[in-house]
């Protein structure tokens, strides 16, 4: 089948005919009618997580899926072929820039109802992001006030979403030009990154999800109130990550070092640093989609790209400026 693969890290992303998915037991066999780009995808490929989550090349990049159940393995009860599905495979198992794909069945749920098969296969890697650090590690609750970077992004443009219907009061960075879209989504607040600094216009905040990690990520632990939270998905990772993953002693004191200054930072300011890399869930796609229904996220997709076009679609991630997230088209 055709595939968008790499043959080392660093190397360019190219098509290739590549074996057809095994199907384990466990498995659903998905043909891909969409699959999301991801900042993610670049990383995988340039190696900035090799250290944590090595891949053997060559092998093929694409961690969003949306398309249809063509075959089951024998241990699936809960998806039959035809079945309108979509998913994030979870890490050593990604692949979805193809013509076809196994996932696991605990990683894949239904499509909401109430959207098409492209505005689905943007959802699951920012959707589960932004669950995972507003619900797990941040308890946001009502009444919170919370702090989105980068709000007219992949991610942003849905956390902005779940934290309104927390009930939290949510500031943003946008540019100027996306200042009423994110308000749009439900930003109380909005902060021109170009022209405000964030730092000094905030204070007291409960939360804050950052994506930019550096100088931000320091700036974001100074709006925390003592007690508040900053989660990082950009980085630094930290000990408790690298505990969490099961890596080894040594690679355990490696990582500890990349986030020892910013975790010294924030038990100075009394306030906790926490990284975040996502996981794939099923279930907490299940949760997603019923709020999709519900109208209380509605994902958005900025821009959309032919199959073919795979490796222009993933540089077009560096340029930026994309509302929401691009799709990659299936072939």
């Amino acid at each position: 089948m055709r595939a968008f693969v790499i043959d080392g890290y660093k190397k360019p992303l190219h098509e290739a005919d590549v074996p057809e998915p095994t199907v384990g037991p466990n498995d659903v066999l998905i043909a891909v009618a969409a699959a999301g780009l991801n900042g993610l995808d670049e990383r995988i490929r340039v190696g900035d997580f090799k250290a944590f989550l090595p891949y053997r090349p060559p092998f093929t990049l694409g961690h969003d899926v949306a398309g249809t159940v063509i075959r089951v393995g024998a241990q699936v009860r809960s998806f039959s072929p035809g079945d309108e599905v979509f998913s994030r495979p979870r890490d050593h198992r990604i692949g979805t820039f193809a013509e076809r794909i196994a996932v696991d069945q605990a990683d894949v749920a239904r499509v909401p109802s109430s959207i098409d098969l492209v505005e689905a296969a943007s959802l699951p890697l920012v959707a589960l992001t932004a669950w995972q650090a507003l619900v797990e590690k941040g308890g946001v609750k009502a009444g919170q006030k919370v702090l989105i970077h980068g709000g007219a992004g992949g991610v942003g443009t849905i956390a902005i979403q779940l934290a309104k219907h927390l009930g939290a009061r949510v500031a943003t960075t946008a540019s100027a030009k996306n200042a009423e879209f994110v308000r749009s989504l439900g930003a109380d607040v909005v902060i021109d990154y170009a022209g405000q600094d964030f730092s000094t216009e905030l204070s007291g905040y409960d939360f804050v999800l950052d994506s930019l990690g550096g100088e931000n990520l320091t700036k974001s632990l100074r709006v925390l109130r003592p007690g508040g939270m900053a989660v990082g998905i950009a980085g630094p990772p930290t000990p408790a990550f690298a505990q969490q993953i099961g890596l080894n002693p040594v690679l355990r004191f490696a990582i500890g070092a990349l986030s020892r200054k910013v975790r010294g930072q924030a038990k100075k300011l009394g306030v906790t640093y926490e990284f975040l890399f996502m996981r794939a869930d099923g279930e907490q796609l299940r949760q997603i989609a019923e709020l999709v229904d519900a109208g209380a996220i509605r994902p958005t997709v900025g821009a959309t790209f032919p199959f073919d076009e795979a490796p222009t679609a993933l540089e077009s991630l560096h340029r930026g400026g994309t509302r929401g997230k691009s799709v990659l088209l299936g072939a």
